[in-house]
């Protein structure tokens, strides 16, 4: 059985600051659209985690699956409403490996050399997940598919579209549009979208 839950705010202000809505979901993304061959793909679960894994497709299509009722806003300041996404928690994926004490941050890895960094606390939530459908339909490779991250809360440059590897690490460091300027943590209610990087703490590929 899929857990639905129902993320969207119940303020009376739904559009955060400086967004516009749309009907439309405009695709954006950084690089060309990688082609994801399921029965190579895996999902490298790295850093500091108790069961370092690589889950298979078929790994993940035994773990629990949830449905997401969220709306999405882009830190290009579209915003859409009432999207429904299916698939795997981020929190079962989290039950397979064991965070440790230290693990602080996530970076997340995706094709074809794309990454972004993400607090602990906004990746373990109810409502996260690895998503395969959305409105009931595959993702299509454009919108992420054959499956991406979805953070609701964050701007959705955070929701990595063909995700393949969580590194769990016990510092914040920018992944690659926080290193181009973008905002450490990306929250749409404060209008979290720009941030001077900070050129200290960058680091080359991810540390394993």
């Amino acid at each position: 059985m899929t857990d639905r839950m129902d993320l969207r705010t119940q303020d009376r202000e739904r559009l955060p600051p400086g967004q516009i809505l749309t009907q439309k979901w405009p695709v954006l993304h950084y690089g060309h659209i990688p082609s994801l061959n399921l029965e190579r793909w895996t999902l490298e679960v790295t850093g500091a985690v108790e069961r370092p894994q690589s889950f298979t497709w078929k790994d993940l299509e035994a773990l629990p699956t949830i449905e997401t009722l969220c709306d999405i806003h882009c830190v290009t300041r579209w915003s859409r409403y009432d999207n429904t996404f299916r698939g795997i928690s981020v929190r079962a994926i989290l039950a397979q490996v064991g965070l440790r004490p230290e693990a602080k941050f996530v970076m997340v890895h995706a094709a074809p050399d794309y990454t972004t960094n993400v607090p602990i606390e906004d990746v373990d939530r109810d409502g996260n997940l690895l998503a395969t459908h959305h409105n009931g339909a595959p993702l299509t490779p454009e919108h992420g598919g054959p499956i991406r991250l979805v953070i609701p809360h964050l701007y959705f440059w955070k929701s990595a579209k063909w995700i393949t590897g969580l590194e769990f690490i016990d510092e914040d460091y920018p992944g690659f549009w926080e290193q181009n300027g973008y905002h450490m943590r990306g929250d749409p209610w404060s209008e979290q979208r720009y941030g001077r990087p900070d050129y200290t703490r960058m680091r080359r590929g991810p540390r394993r």
